[in-house]
């Protein structure tokens, strides 16, 4: 197991309130795509996070905002507008003007497991924006108490009771890991859903749930301090900075979901801008300070085009829709 690891550190930031141009969606408003091209960028490129700060989004996109402006030569500021899973921020920028100046950090979640627990109207199409770019990947990683005793799977099999597993949040990738893994391997358990990875790894450490899906980088502290015990993760292929630690797959169970996030503009921004900010982040990505964050915060890169990320998020979407209808699995419902 990897033995070195800085937490995701406390960020101070000022969670503001920003309220994005109101236009029609998809179009510039009174400029036309030839003058938002030529006079990008025209005064500072607000970043929204549609998470709280500190949160593994909000630092990404702190850690983004910096190089990326030096490149730009504008101010980019970060502003925190937290709700529903980030579909709030997704929500305004849909309506924000198509010309570059509002982007917003979008997880993965939000658009492929969302709205398998929304309603239509709720749900957000990863379709409805213009995607600059992919940003990174953050595995999932199945954890219990030390003091239970449990280390795999079939542990959690002849625990004798029905197991708590704490999730954060509806419509997550937390709560579909979870889900699935227990349908799977016929553990019986009850969800119980918090508000976030920080208050479902407490609910593990107290004692409140028997088990939790939650993030490497809010695990790994107190898997390194010998206080909670993974029992699998939930990618593809071994965890780099876990690689002791066996993925659900390969255990035997076809459970595979991680959390990702990409930049998203306006749909309709002008191709000369996509291009112009995509030049940008990758000069950012290239930054030996963001490539040191990366490292620290146990993200993996997945800095892939914007054209790529819409392909493995659909792709992802259409596979967790057939998995959950296969096995009967009500996201909506928390259970």
């Amino acid at each position: 197991m990897t033995t070195t690891f800085r937490r995701l550190g406390a960020v101070s930031a000022t969670a503001g309130l920003v309220l994005l141009t109101a236009a029609c969606g998809g179009n510039l408003g009174s400029k036309s795509a030839e003058e938002a091209a030529e006079n990008f960028p025209d005064g500072p490129v607000t970043l929204t996070i549609g998470q709280d700060p500190g949160g593994s989004t909000d630092l990404i996109g702190r850690a983004l905002a910096g190089p990326v402006s030096d490149d730009l030569g504008v101010s980019m500021p970060v502003v925190n507008r937290p709700g529903a899973n980030g579909a709030l921020a997704a929500k305004e920028l849909e309506s924000a003007e198509a010309d570059g100046q509002s982007l917003m950090v979008i997880n993965m979640s939000l658009a492929a497991i969302t709205p398998l627990a929304v309603s239509e109207d709720q749900a957000v199409d990863v379709n409805d924006f213009e995607i600059v770019t992919g940003i990174s990947t953050d595995d999932y990683v199945l954890v219990t108490n030390a003091d239970n005793g449990w280390s795999t799977i079939d542990d959690l099999k002849n625990a004798g009771k029905t197991l708590s597993y704490a999730t954060t949040g509806v419509g997550t990738g937390s709560q579909l890991s979870s889900e699935l893994l227990f349908k799977l391997a016929e553990i019986p358990g009850k969800a119980v859903p918090f508000d976030g990875g920080a208050p479902a790894l407490t609910a593990v450490l107290g004692n409140q749930a028997d088990v939790a899906s939650v993030q490497l980088g809010e695990a790994m502290p107190q898997i390194e301090a010998g206080k909670v015990t993974p029992i699998v993760t939930f990618a593809k292929e071994r965890n780099q900075y876990l690689d002791d630690v066996p993925t659900a797959v390969e255990s035997g169970y076809e459970v595979e979901v991680q959390q990702a996030r990409a930049i998203a503009a306006p749909k309709g921004t002008p191709q000369e801008i996509l291009d112009e900010l995509k030049a940008a982040f990758d000069a950012a990505f290239e930054t030996q300070a963001y490539q040191d964050f990366n490292t620290d915060n146990l993200l993996t890169p997945n800095e892939v085009s914007g054209d790529e990320v819409v392909e493995q998020w659909t792709t992802a979407l259409d596979r967790y829709r057939e998995l959950t209808e296969e096995y009967d699995i009500d996201l909506g419902g928390g259970q």
